[in-house]
């Protein structure tokens, strides 16, 4: 029943995961620049991977709708956070020290806190679901799984963009900015870290992932949020 919802989430687009390759062709400025956004990235990108894994725990056809209820729940809040924390990343680092970088950046601001507010929205969604009806919460986490598929294939050209050219090249240097492997699941209603967890079989190497949209959606937080 939360199948979709994990398939969903692995489909999702998010910052800096779609970066790859190491050359040093930036400048200074521009890799300082990159290494202040990544520094912030990390934790949050953890975060999201986390969220994920433990939506993927919970898919088992035999799983209790009020179990699936809260950790969808407790993951959707936590992307929800780090999408907002990555779009304060984004804005706090300024503007990045290429042609038309103020705009880039406030573009790529607004559509991390557009995502942030979507996340929020389906956990609104997930928290009336109604689970006393097993064919009813089934429907309502297919509705649900439909609205993330969305999420994660509109609006992210800014995010594109972002990591396209000097700055894009930049990004990718910096250990921060690279797909962590999921460790933990969130507790529900929390928006500390996650206690490790055993199953972080459906992380992947960032370096399987060259040029193709990685699953931003997929990440979850470390430490700190």
């Amino acid at each position: 029943m939360n199948k979709k919802l994990a398939a969903a989430l692995s489909g999702g687009a998010v910052l800096v995961l779609t970066l790859s390759g190491c050359s040093d062709d930036s400048d200074n400025k521009v890799n300082d620049w990159a290494k202040k956004v990544c520094d912030q990235v990390q934790p949050q990108l953890q975060k999201i991977a986390n969220a994920n894994a433990s939506i993927q725990q919970q898919t088992a056809d035999n799983s209790k709708p009020a179990d699936v209820q809260k950790t969808d729940s407790a993951a959707f809040q936590q992307i929800s956070q780090a999408y907002k924390a990555l779009g304060s990343a984004v804005d706090s680092a300024g503007p990045p020290p290429v042609d038309d970088g103020e705009t880039t950046q406030k573009e790529a601001v607004k559509e991390l806190n557009a995502s942030s507010a979507a996340y929020a929205d389906l956990q609104k969604k997930v928290d009336d679901l109604d689970t006393k009806d097993q064919a009813k919460f089934a429907d309502g986490l297919k509705d649900i799984a439909d609205e993330l598929n969305k999420i994660s294939t509109n609006g992210d050209e800014a995010l594109k963009k972002l990591q396209s050219g000097e700055v894009g090249t930049a990004m990718a240097k910096q250990e921060g900015c690279q797909k962590p492997t999921a460790s933990a699941s969130p507790s529900a209603g929390s928006s500390k870290s996650p206690s490790p967890s055993k199953d972080s079989k459906n992380s992947e190497d960032p370096k399987d992932s060259k040029g193709s949209k990685e699953a931003s959606s997929s990440a979850s937080p470390s430490e700190k949020s």
